[in-house]
């Protein structure tokens, strides 16, 4: 019947949006790890130039 019909199309459609939310969550949480990692790497490349600088000062 279309009642039936409309019933499963209904589920159908909150279990893709479901998924999506799901996937849209999980993008999220990529994406904020993504820029602490990127974050750290900025700040461990800051640490290496002064201690490069420091040596290059101490050799003179």
């Amino acid at each position: 019947s279309y009642k039936h019909q409309a019933e499963e199309a209904e589920a159908q459609a909150n279990l893709y949006l479901s998924k999506y939310r799901k996937q849209q969550h999980d993008l999220d949480d990529a994406e904020e790890r993504a820029e602490i990692a990127e974050s750290q790497v900025n700040k461990l490349r800051s640490k290496s130039r002064d201690i490069g600088m420091k040596k290059v000062h101490e050799e003179e």
